[in-house]
């Protein structure tokens, strides 16, 4: 192997090659989206079979990955989260021949896994199917279901490969935290916590997959992503997208990730405003903004470039995310601004509310998590 480099605690940062903290024991390792080093991608998939934890990039977010048949290892996930013991977690597989020591689903599971997966996989879309006894109950809190996925990135899919097991993994972010789609977001979060970060460069749909549950009669989005309704439906003839605002309840396990507690929160307050008219609700953002202001807050807006003007950029945070006809970059976006808020320390970001249609769906599912399902709606005025 190829030597390392070191850097103190205080950087904690990636250099080329290998950054190790010896007191924490993280190692990171910057790797190539589109050439990995395959030596360097050989001790992260050892750390994986030794049941060690390994953050890694997907085309969603960053991945927090341990070896999804070995129990123990899979607490760990867990404790280095601090990531609530009812919430499942996905698992990701390399390539088609390990479905059958995952899941146990009947013909027709099967077929819908072979239809959207020749449509989607390697992609961002998770299959809830019928879990096989061997994947420990860790890994679905119980659930007799388990959540696949194949992900669309060089480093996550050889990493599994080199592994030789599936890899369990939820976004490689403190619970409750936004999800990270940059390497440093990672390292922030969970460097001293976790064995191996790679980092592989910025993630190139920003949010989490969508999960799609194909186990009832009707498939149903559990949680929205890049994938959309539409996109089911397309495939299969047939699918749902129940309301993603209702929780389960009290004492019930969720199917999904995501589906459960506040999610994707930055430190600051957030807050949706919602309405008919997008220049009544800027005008109305633009007053409660000067409001908070006030009353010594620092205030972010999280905004489109057709919201330039709207807002007093020198009183303001305002962070302009791509434009509103085209919601999959500003959803791409999403996760990097409400850290950036953090950075700049706002008190509250308030926040446009986006159409839910399409990958809207994705956008204002996370949104409304990092908000805590405040949504304040003000009409047509």
């Amino acid at each position: 192997m190829t030597p390392m480099t070191r850097t103190d605690e205080k950087t904690g940062g990636a250099a080329d090659g290998f950054a190790e903290n010896k007191a924490k024991n993280t190692v990171v390792i910057k790797l190539s989206r589109d050439d990995p080093d395959p030596e360097k991608l050989k001790y992260c998939a050892e750390v994986i079979k030794k049941g060690g934890l390994v953050c890694f990039p997907t085309e969603t977010v960053y991945g927090l990955g341990a070896n999804a048949f070995d129990s123990e290892a899979v607490k760990n996930i867990f404790i280095a989260k601090g990531r609530p013991a009812d919430n499942p977690l996905i698992v990701h597989i390399a390539g088609y021949d390990m479905l059958n020591i995952i899941c146990r689903g009947g013909e027709e599971q099967r077929k819908r896994i072979a239809l959207l997966g020749n449509a989607y996989w390697p992609g961002p879309l998770t299959m809830i199917a019928d879990r096989d006894p061997a994947v420990p109950d860790e890994v679905s809190c119980g659930l007799p279901t388990v959540g696949i996925r194949m992900p669309d990135n060089k480093i996550a899919l050889e990493l599994i490969r080199l592994s030789g097991v599936p890899i369990a993994a939820p976004s490689a972010n403190l619970s409750g935290k936004p999800s990270p789609s940059k390497a440093e977001h990672v390292i922030k979060d969970l460097f001293g916590r976790v064995d191996v970060i790679i980092d592989g460069g910025d993630c190139r749909v920003g949010v989490e997959s969508t999960v799609l549950d194909i186990t009832g009669d009707v498939p149903a989005i559990l949680r929205p992503g890049a994938v959309t309704l539409e996109d089911v439906i397309k495939v299969l003839g047939k699918g749902e997208l129940p309301d993603w605002k209702k929780a389960p309840k009290k004492g019930e396990t969720p199917r999904s990730p995501g589906m459960k507690y506040t999610h994707y929160s930055p430190d600051a307050e957030v807050r949706i405003y919602d309405g008919s008219d997008i220049g009544g609700i800027r005008a109305f953002i633009e007053k409660e903004a000067e409001k908070e202001a006030g009353n010594g807050k620092k205030v972010g807006i999280f905004t489109t470039k057709e919201g330039a003007g709207a807002y007093d950029e020198k009183r303001f945070t305002v962070v302009y995310a791509g434009t509103r006809d085209d919601l999959l970059t500003v959803t791409h976006l999403l996760y990097g601004a409400l850290r950036d808020f953090d950075k700049k320390g706002v008190d509250v970001v308030l926040a446009e509310a986006f159409p839910q249609t399409g990958v809207g769906n994705a956008l204002m599912n996370r949104l409304y998590r990092a908000a805590g399902g405040c949504v304040i709606d003000i009409g047509g005025n």
